[in-house]
């Protein structure tokens, strides 16, 4: 059952029908409690085993790091897990939470894990860290939901093991992914581009970008329809999420039928090697609608970090002179960026 006001749902606190306790919003939408409960009206839940329920959603929380949540902002939501003994956060992107914000150091303070939880301590910065607008002058143990401020960033306290931290994850995934392909959107991907050119600016490590989109796609959706154009786009995400991108590449619907994929510490011969991989998959797959084979394939192009790259942007131009290299050599190629 898909809730008709989540925003209202997570701002709120059901009712437990038949027991005596209280069920945040959040919580509610975890999970719908991995099919335990059930909305009867605004406020009212049935939970059909509410021990059930609540362990599942312990056990899921169990798996999860503590974390810190940018709390406001453009990038309000955004989580970093505290997955390493000591973090580093700063504006150098040779930190581990890197946050290119005015007011904030270079290497601004560090997150250190103890045995009793985590501690924060100030490294040097020139404006001062705070949690709860208490400057820290000395390493200081985070609780839960402490708000530690550097310049404008504010950054909420999740321990390990807190069910909202779920939620945060299930919130981020859904603002950052294509609700029909389930592919990263076009923001998320455009974030992460300028991110990613940076830190191959400064650690000279490889970085490769490939262009897609399919070919002759408007014909498909005249002649068979917008459901079959649809059906086509989710089924050819799902064949390159699949078989096409490792866990730390970054696949993402550009726009229409226009997907990228960013390739950390790839260069150009492995990314070619990708490309069209995916290209010969698609080719080969039979996309079939309603009892009909459907013609689908792509054109694809391919660029990388090199001299001349200084941005995000820089990169983006390039790949889309690539691709339409394919587009005019005939489609259903492969082609890279020559200067």
């Amino acid at each position: 059952m898909r809730c008709a006001q989540p925003d209202r749902c997570l701002q709120k606190n059901f009712l437990l029908q038949g027991c005596s306790s209280n069920l945040s919003g959040l919580q509610f939408h975890l999970f719908k409690l991995k099919g335990n409960c059930k909305m009867v009206d605004d406020t009212t839940i049935v939970i059909t085993d509410i021990k059930k329920a609540l362990k599942a959603v312990d056990e899921e929380a169990d798996k999860k790091p503590a974390a810190l949540l940018i709390v406001g902002g453009e990038l309000n939501g955004t989580i970093f897990d505290l997955d390493k003994k000591t973090i580093l956060v700063g504006r150098s992107l040779k930190n581990n939470i890197p946050l290119e914000f005015q007011g904030i150091s270079r290497n601004h303070f560090k997150v250190d894990e103890t045995e009793i939880g985590h501690t924060v301590e100030d490294t040097g910065s020139r404006n001062g860290t705070y949690i709860n607008n208490k400057r820290v002058l000395t390493p200081t143990l985070l609780k839960k939901g402490d708000i530690v401020k550097v310049g404008k960033i504010a950054l909420k306290y999740i321990p390990k093991g807190d069910s909202e931290r779920l939620t945060y994850d299930k919130l981020q995934h859904a603002a950052n992914t294509d609700g029909m392909t389930g592919c990263y959107t076009k923001t998320y991907f455009n974030r992460s581009l300028d991110l990613q050119v940076k830190k191959s600016k400064l650690s000279g490590e490889p970085l490769s970008l490939i262009m897609f989109d399919l070919d002759h796609f408007k014909k498909l959706n005249d002649t068979f329809g917008h459901d079959a154009g649809d059906f086509v786009l989710k089924e050819l995400s799902t064949i390159v999420r699949t078989n096409g991108v490792r866990d730390n590449d970054i696949f993402a619907r550009f726009g229409g039928e226009e997907f990228m994929i960013l390739l950390p510490k790839t260069n150009i011969k492995q990314a070619y090697e990708v490309a069209e991989r995916i290209r010969a998959l698609i080719e080969a797959h039979q996309f079939l609608y309603d009892s009909n084979r459907l013609p689908v394939t792509i054109s694809v192009g391919l660029a990388d970090y090199r001299k001349g790259v200084n941005s995000g942007l820089d990169l983006f131009k390039r790949v889309d002179i690539a691709l339409y290299k394919s587009k005019d050599g005939g489609r259903n190629q492969v082609n890279f960026f020559r200067e």
